[in-house]
């Protein structure tokens, strides 16, 4: 079952496609029901809940008139706007992130860069506390618990039923930096060896620093694509909010780059065993 994020994405998709069909631009539609031309869109990208009358309304200018296809589309709304599983973390996770975990759970492809962390969906819990701490100083110890415990609950989308396809690209200073600890790392990095081991669907590379000058440094990125929901998404984090990118342009771009970004990278196999032997040498 779609979540509620990516639910949102597909009704605004098709919202758009039937507003193309009665060749209607979405400031006609706007100025029709007086709202503004960016409610519109942000409903078609599935940025904005929608509402049961707005719709309604939408359907109606639309030539959807059939009673049990309003009333199936009505219900696809009314699940759109329940809550996903991180809700229950409450304040624990912030609300532009959330969005992210949405998406993120529904996606059939992941394509990841890092530059400086093992990504969130591979870290282990000590690893996940200590890089919590390092960004946020004034939390509690039960806040970063609780922070760190819905990040290893994103690691239940490798044992779902058709997980997505993972590829991840590590700069190589991930892997070099001491997080918590020694032993810390060499948990850590286990864990991700461990984790390629155990999923097929799951890639790991390793850039290392002597690719030299490359078109993505100091920058993070993922690309999410799904499987029945036109499109796909960049999302790169700050550190107190996040973008999110869907013009097929962008899109392309990230694309591009991310290939770029794998011919540089150490071959998987080897990236692999390279990053069990840095896990040894930190055990030393």
């Amino acid at each position: 079952m779609a979540s509620p994020t990516v639910l949102k994405r597909r009704l605004g998709a098709e919202l758009r496609k039937m507003r193309h069909g009665k060749s209607l631009t979405a400031l006609q539609v706007a100025d029709s029901f007086g709202w503004s031309e960016s409610k519109v869109s942000r409903i078609e990208s599935g940025k904005s809940p929608l509402s049961d009358q707005d719709a309604k309304k939408l359907l109606g200018m639309y030539g959807v008139e059939d009673p049990e296809e309003v009333k199936q589309f009505v219900n696809l709304v009314r699940r759109s706007r329940q809550n996903g599983w991180w809700h229950s973390y409450g304040d624990a996770l912030p609300e532009w992130f959330k969005a992210y975990l949405g998406f993120e759970g529904d996606a059939a492809t992941i394509l990841i860069y890092e530059t400086e962390l093992v990504h969130g969906l591979f870290q282990t819990e000590p690893y996940a506390q200590a890089v919590i701490r390092s960004m946020s100083k004034a939390l509690s110890a039960d806040e970063v618990d609780r922070r760190a415990s819905a990040r290893l609950q994103r690691q239940e989308i490798f044992t779902r039923e058709n997980p997505p396809k993972v590829w991840v690209i590590l700069n190589e200073a991930v892997i070099q930096r001491v997080v918590g600890s020694r032993e810390v790392m060499r948990e850590q990095l286990i864990s991700l060896a461990n984790t390629v081991d155990k999923h097929p669907n799951v890639t790991v590379q390793v850039l290392p620093f002597d690719a030299g000058a490359h078109a993505s440094m100091g920058y993070s990125f993922s690309i999410l694509s799904f499987e029945d929901t036109p499109g796909s998404l960049v999302y790169s984090e700050q550190l107190t909010s996040a973008v999110y990118l869907d013009k097929d342009s962008e899109v392309s771009r990230h694309t591009e780059i991310f290939q770029e970004l794998v011919a540089a990278s150490t071959r998987p196999d080897s990236s692999v065993q390279w990053i069990k032997e840095k896990a040894e040498g930190y055990a030393k």
